[in-house]
């Protein structure tokens, strides 16, 4: 059996990912800096940059608690090190417990400092007094802030940690520790890179993730990069006044059809193939007009008379783009994780088929 040390260390381990990037099930479980700092937080919607100032000193804070709550703890998993007696513990706990007392002494002395001055001290305010005109300051700059964000027309995604804001006037860049923040007017926007995910734990369905990198004419504002979902870029750009360039020729998903027709294609490539023969003659697309029909529809996925679906004895007329258009049509929108699964009627005979079923001509 493993020692009650090692099950706490895992344990521990465990404990203090979770609480730093928090998943859905901790946040709903109100494990969470936010939730255990709500009352002294205050309300977000109320005055966004006051409770950032807040929640980034809170979460630093607590964060740095983590070491030393694990040597604590170790106190009672591990009695035989004696970790209790500071002068009995070996030479590497003490320097363990030093640095576990150091990392909050140091945090803590630094969350007094930038409060001082009503935060004047903290990163953030200087972050926003760059935006501040001359005669005024980064209050005035947190104030159009803080009434923008109160707007309901404003652009917002992501998760708590990792969250993009768009207003009227500002794009926001919210971290488990500090706020990028940039002028709409002094930005210029350009895609960078893409990643796309088979599955995702909300769906069955890939998903596309855009990387787009703001960064601003102003000198002393550094460059930061947002990432959001190929499926809310359309609503992104329709909030945002400067135009976004796609240097890297990134291939945008902007509808859940278009995933799917991407998932379909490579799904058909890798099924049976069916040979023509040399006395048929192929015709455009009937769906198109613009490509040649390449292909057939085959009953693969099971034998002949067993399972929904049935053999299509229609000849080749439609092309695969077509095909998989006509297959994301005839889904439940509402429940996707369900299409690559199901089956849909022949547009021509009304046979069914599915995935399996389609085959390339060659």
């Amino acid at each position: 059996m493993e020692s009650p040390a090692v099950t706490f260390t895992l344990a521990y381990l465990v404990f203090a990912v979770c609480f730093v990037f928090p998943p859905d099930e901790v946040r709903s479980a109100g494990l969470t800096v936010q939730s255990l700092l709500a009352a002294w937080l205050g309300s977000e919607d109320a005055a966004f940059v006051q409770y950032h100032l807040r929640r980034s000193t809170g979460t630093m804070l607590a964060h740095s608690l983590l070491p030393l709550g694990y040597y604590l703890g170790m106190c009672f998993a591990a009695p035989e090190k004696h970790l209790c007696f500071f002068y009995l513990a070996s030479k590497g706990w003490k320097t363990f417990f030093f640095f576990a007392v150091l990392f909050p002494a140091v945090t803590s002395a630094l969350a007094y400092y930038w409060s001082r001055k009503g935060w004047n001290n903290h990163p953030l305010a200087r972050t926003l007094a760059v935006h501040a005109l001359p005669q005024s300051g980064w209050r005035a700059v947190a104030s159009s802030i803080n009434t923008e964000f109160r707007r309901i027309d404003k652009f917002a995604t992501g998760t708590p940690g990792a969250r993009v804001i768009v207003t009227d006037t500002w794009v926001i860049k919210v971290t488990t520790y500090c706020l990028h923040v940039a002028q709409q007017q002094d930005i210029h926007l350009t895609v960078t890179d893409s990643r796309q995910h088979e599955l995702t734990p909300d769906s069955n369905m890939p998903v596309q993730f855009l990387t787009i990198r703001v960064a601003s004419i102003n000198p002393y504002v550094k460059a930061f990069d947002i990432r959001l979902n190929s499926t809310e870029y359309g609503e992104l750009r329709e909030k945002l006044r400067a135009p976004i360039s796609n240097a890297a020729n990134v291939v945008i998903h902007q509808s859940l059809s278009d995933l799917f027709l991407e998932t379909f294609t490579s799904l058909v490539e890798i099924n049976q193939t069916y040979p023509v023969p040399s006395t048929q003659e192929l015709e455009p697309c009937i769906g198109c007009m613009q490509t040649i029909a390449n292909i057939k529809l085959i009953k693969n996925c099971q034998e002949p008379n067993e399972g929904e679906c049935q053999q299509c004895y229609c000849r080749p007329m439609w092309c695969l783009t077509c095909m998989g258009k006509w297959f994301a049509s005839r889904q439940d929108q509402q429940h996707p994780e369900t299409w690559l699964s199901s089956q849909v009627p022949c547009p021509t005979c009304r046979a069914k088929f599915c995935i399996l079923d389609v085959c390339i001509i060659r």
